[in-house]
């Protein structure tokens, strides 16, 4: 018994500070507990997503109101003791158009604002300032920037110990961040040297698979500096649950500084060619 009402009390307190937990803002950029939405949005796109999201839940919310309200009343209005001569009508010409023409309608108006979305996300702007590759190995990422002299580095998970001696969340802390500069479009072209993986950053609205021999594209761009993190979200193999995602949004100046730090530990020349790193 004791152990009975000691369950009831821990579970009552963890309800008690799950309302404060929701009142809590979200960190930008990670999962956090007693999440129920999408992570906050750092680039325009996923606000797109946002939007579009709480569309269709506004949508859905009225479709099953609508459809358990007739349930309620068809079940109390023409139950047998209500009705006991049901009526034999097979055809109603008027309802037969609207529940035809409703769903419909409503299918239209889901249609066009995911097609546009669909759209903004497939189509990689031609202004392109920054292009990475990212390449999906058992189980961790290898990332190059081709456009800054081609220098290389493998991004790992940490352990506990070591993310939480840097401040990192577990799962999805890293040992190298990708390092990207703000307000700059950015292409990430993705793809596997062995099996399927695939690069999502949730904030930024993007997912994509690396697939072995074949180049994969995806841009954002995100106007403030932070840390983002991502996991792979394609089963590929034992270790699967620990390929994070780090990305490290800083200004443009701190980011030139950063790629002249990698050229000089790559042995390359500061003012060595950008490399365009385009689809075939």
């Amino acid at each position: 018994m004791s152990k009975a009402f000691a369950k009831l009390a821990v579970l009552a307190a963890s309800l008690m500070g799950a309302p404060a937990a929701l009142a809590q803002q979200p960190p930008t950029g990670q999962p956090h507990e007693w999440g129920i939405n999408l992570q906050p949005a750092a680039t325009e796109k996923m606000a797109q997503i946002h939007s579009f999201h709480e569309m269709l839940l506004y949508i859905i919310i009225a479709v099953s109101v609508f459809v358990l309200i007739l349930l309620i009343w068809v079940m109390v209005r023409y139950n047998r003791r209500a009705n006991p001569t049901p009526s034999r009508t097979t055809h109603n010409t008027l309802i037969e158009i609207v529940w035809t023409v409703v769903p419909v309608a409503i299918l239209v108006v889901i249609a066009i604002p995911s097609f546009k979305l669909l759209y903004a996300n497939e189509r990689i702007p031609a202004d392109i300032e920054l292009t990475i590759k990212a390449i999906g190995k058992q189980w961790y990422w290898t990332y190059e920037y081709p456009d800054n002299g081609n220098f290389t580095f493998d991004a790992n998970m940490l352990t506990d110990e070591a993310a939480a001696a840097a401040g990192q969340p577990r799962l999805l802390a890293v040992d190298n961040f990708v390092v990207v500069p703000e307000d700059t479009k950015v292409r990430v072209i993705v793809t596997a040297d062995a099996v399927i993986h695939s690069w999502t950053v949730p904030a930024f609205g993007v997912k994509i698979d690396a697939v072995p021999g074949r180049l994969n594209e995806l841009w954002f761009k995100v106007d403030e500096p932070g840390i983002y993190y991502g996991q792979c979200s394609e089963l590929c193999g034992a270790r699967h649950a620990f390929m994070p995602i780090g990305v490290k949004v800083v200004t443009k100046a701190e980011y030139a500084a950063w790629v002249a730090q990698q050229q000089a530990q790559a042995g390359i020349p500061a003012e060595a060619p950008a490399r365009t790193a385009a689809l075939r």
